[in-house]
């Protein structure tokens, strides 16, 4: 299977040779996150993106199990070489978005869209998970790890409306890797500098205020998966729907892909 994880130079330079839904989602990306008005909250995503700190990848149709693994091949090359990228490093995950979805999908089917991807994901993991990260989601330790790396990932749908920083043209996903906040979190001055700056962007951005579940990794009260999707209102999920196999029950099953025989689904 070939692996493709891109730089910025690299897109640029062979930006026409590629698919025109892949030319679409980078240049909508660009134009989001580096704005003439530097508008867009991040800031660190912004830096890693006129750093080329970045990478990218291009995976097909979410609905389908190839896209996943191909997406766990992207996360593993991407994880082996993260460290080298620079210190606001990010996997940017463009999803082929077919026109059915566009049409018809709401912002939860995304979501559960969106859990079924990491379920599929999880077991497709060759490696146990990080001794140093408990493996219950409702601890205030927990992230989602993959090939022995813990990662925060947030997701943007093309149906996200008044939470404007969660929108965008395709699926999307910003896998970021846990150790690039070593520096950004709440024992820093840095860190806490950085935060209500982005909170004061995100006011601004957005037509709705910030989410309540939007907390700094490792409080007692902060839970990362309420985080990684966010509603467009304030609502908040109860239950976790991460479910990792034990070792020995690791199979691949469609029910984890809920979308996957829908019959009145085709791709284009």
């Amino acid at each position: 299977m070939e692996v493709v994880v891109f730089d910025r130079k690299w897109i640029e330079e062979h930006l026409e040779t590629l698919p025109l839904w892949q030319q679409s989602a980078y240049t909508d990306f660009a134009a989001t996150i580096a704005d003439e008005g530097n508008t867009f909250p991040c800031v660190p995503a912004r830096m890693g993106f006129l750093s080329n700190h970045l990478r990218y990848s291009f995976i097909g149709d979410p609905r389908e199990e190839q896209s996943i693994q191909m997406l766990a091949e992207c996360l593993k090359e991407y994880g082996n070489t993260a460290r080298s990228f620079g210190k606001y490093t990010t996997l940017t995950v463009f999803f082929h978005t077919p026109h059915d979805m566009l049409d018809s999908y709401k912002v939860a089917d995304y979501q559960q869209l969106f859990w079924s991807i990491l379920n599929i994901l999880t077991n497709m993991d060759e490696l146990d998970w990080p001794e140093a990260i408990p493996t219950n989601p409702d601890h205030h330790e927990w992230e989602f790890c993959f090939n022995g790396e813990p990662y925060f990932i947030s997701c943007a749908t093309p149906v996200h409306q008044l939470r404007k920083s969660r929108h965008f043209s395709t699926l999307l996903m910003a896998i970021q890797p846990r150790w690039i906040f070593d520096d950004i979190n709440d024992a820093t001055a840095f860190g806490r500098k950085i935060k209500k700056l982005i909170r004061q962007r995100i006011a601004e951005y957005d037509e709705i205020p910030g989410h309540p579940d939007l907390k700094w990794y490792g409080q007692e009260d902060s839970y990362e998966w309420k985080q990684y999707f966010l509603s467009d209102d304030n609502h908040s999920p109860s239950e976790c729907p991460f479910l990792r196999m034990s070792q020995e029950n690791r199979t691949l099953r469609n029910v984890f892909l809920p979308f996957h025989n829908d019959p009145g689904r085709h791709t284009d």
